[in-house]
């Protein structure tokens, strides 16, 4: 069978060539720039070109069929659950193999390493979800419409990082607002060789830059936090997905009628499918105080109520039902090359199944409106929220204590004397969000040079670290590191194994950017203050975290938009 390349999208088996498909269905010039071609706001996408009736003799005209985007960031996590209940009948349909697309995970000039192992030997896994409006397909452009929006690449509308711990207890989903101001790293896209500039600009641009591994390098240098995969899904195959999971139930607490996105429900309980979800997932008006914080609070509603469903086995339960709905995902879906087979989408559903619902948290980053039609990272808030997740916290607050590595056993090795513990000390506090200090790896030096850590040296290495660490490289080690950390008073939590440490090593992070001691929390050292950990193992409020398991949870209506 021939490979051939689907334009803009990696390469697919036994697909047609450019030529066999027509130039519609092909990809469009790249168009440089830091913006959508049409300058729209923020919001305005996804609020035009829908139909103008409820259940009336215009329902069954023709309509346009305009943006569905919203739904698609319901159907990446929604195929992986697919994909990992189907049951091992599926890995007959070799073809569906063919139906993946695959593209490179990391197209940016650095990447960061994997997470480390925990105590156990397991490792956190972290896959960016993407939603793309791409118009690569006759059938993409009829579900996405616009013409004009057909003369441009494509763009990355829809953003979600679902972080699953490494011991497979908790799952935490980040949704991030499309037009945050973000770093766009340095890119090569690696089928025609071209090179993008580093650049900034909104943050579902980058995809337009050699593909979506130019997102995937965009979030980690926005968020520090290393991506193991990716899943990026189209308009083809997302409207007969979710018509086929069946209805979904959801809650509002009054009458809502939303005139922008034709939602009409009354108070309490609804189920909701087809042009009716579509309808709850695009309402922002109708929802809180009309601004996009509410309408990802009822997009997290929704995909919580759908996990539940296909958790409990309520849906998909017909064979056939399952087999088209393998082939409309697989055709929808473009993946990393680590993930190029139906067996590791099976093995990886598998693996995410394994987390009960209870301890699934969807969140939303912490953000503020900016000049220029731009979404800010919110101070302070948004960086927790990534912390908790590059150190495997759970944003539920949820997280038992571990035990301390050796435990009780007295067999773990003392300290080395001060004077001969080597000590790399190393200046991590420049981010994508802020510049670095000057100099300051040679402070800490200094100042543990003076305090009798003879051996303690500042390599100016450039590094990126939003957290302040001590690692060390062996178990014989950990008593090293944990007189430096008593030293400059780091709390045990931030002290931590890596294989790839050559000797303990102080990287000194955005939080920790003035100083010889490290920060303590507010509220001082008496006996009723806040301890390290104490209050920042959770979401903070402006996250808008919700439990999976909240079948209580009921949508707020906007009073302006009752009936």
């Amino acid at each position: 069978m021939r490979r051939e390349k689907d334009p803009g999208r990696g390469e697919r088996e036994g697909s047609p060539s450019a030529a066999d498909r027509g130039r519609d269905e092909g990809r469009p010039p790249r168009q440089r720039g830091s913006g959508p071609a049409d300058g729209r706001p923020y919001d305005e996408g996804y609020e035009d070109g829908y139909d103008d009736g409820f259940e009336d003799a215009a329902d069954n005209a023709p309509r346009p069929k305009r943006k569905r985007r919203v739904l698609r960031w319901a159907t990446v996590t929604l195929a992986l659950l697919i994909l990992g209940t189907a049951g091992g009948g599926w890995l007959y349909y070799q073809h569906l193999n063919g139906n993946l697309t695959k593209e490179a995970l990391n197209l940016g000039d650095k990447q960061l390493d994997r997470s480390d192992p925990n105590a156990d030997g397991q490792t956190p896994l972290n896959i960016l979800l993407l939603g793309s409006d791409s118009r690569n397909s006759q059938k993409n452009v009829d579900l996405g419409g616009s013409k004009a929006d057909a003369e441009r690449p494509p763009l990355a509308d829809v953003q979600m990082l679902l972080h699953v711990s490494a011991d497979r207890s908790n799952m935490s989903v980040i949704s991030v607002p499309r037009d945050t101001k973000a770093t766009i790293p340095k890119c090569t896209d690696p089928d025609d060789g071209e090179v993008y500039p580093k650049s900034v600009g909104k943050i579902n641009t980058s995809l337009q830059n050699g593909g979506p591994g130019c997102t995937v390098a965009t979030w980690e240098e926005l968020t520090g936090i290393p991506i193991d995969h990716f899943m990026m899904i189209d308009f083809a195959g997302v409207v007969s997905m979710a018509d086929a999971v069946g209805g979904v139930p959801v809650c509002v607490t009054d009458n809502v009628w939303d005139s922008k996105s034709k939602l009409k429900l009354r108070k309490g309980r609804s189920v909701v499918k087809g042009e009716q979800a579509l309808h709850w997932l695009r309402t922002r008006h109708g929802f809180g105080d009309g601004t996009d914080i509410g309408r990802a609070k009822a997009q997290h509603m929704y995909m919580n109520a759908m996990v539940r469903q296909l958790k409990s086995g309520t849906k998909l339960s017909d064979p056939g039902k399952m087999r088209g709905l393998a082939e409309a995902a697989t055709e929808a879906l473009t993946v990393d090359n680590g993930l190029d087979t139906i067996k590791k989408l099976y093995d990886l559903g598998n693996d995410l199944k394994r987390v009960p619902t209870k301890r699934i948290t969807m969140a939303t980053m912490p953000w503020e409106y900016g000049p220029g039609g731009y979404v800010l990272p919110k101070p302070d808030d948004a960086e927790k929220v990534f912390s908790l997740v590059r150190n495997d916290v759970s944003l539920d607050g949820k997280d038992k204590t571990k035990p301390k590595p050796g435990g009780d056993s007295p067999s773990e090795a003392p300290a080395s004397p001060k004077n001969e513990i080597p000590i790399r000390v190393m200046n991590g506090t420049g981010t994508a969000l802020q510049p670095p200090v000057s100099g300051r790896a040679g402070v800490l030096a200094g100042h543990l040079t003076a305090r009798g850590f003879a051996q303690a040296t500042a390599d100016q290495s450039p590094q990126s670290q939003a957290d302040t660490t001590i690692t060390y490289p062996k178990d014989e080690q950990r008593a090293d590191a944990l007189l430096v950390a008593k030293e400059l008073g780091l709390p045990e939590r931030l002290v931590k194994h890596s294989a790839g440490a050559q000797e303990v090593t102080l990287v000194i992070g955005a939080d920790w950017r003035d100083g010889t001691a490290y920060p303590k929390p507010e509220g001082g050292t008496g006996d009723g203050a806040k301890k390290p950990g104490d209050d920042e193992q959770k979401a903070p409020d402006s996250a808008e975290a919700l439990n999976g398991d909240d079948k209580k949870a009921c949508m707020k209506v906007n009073p302006a938009h009752t009936w």
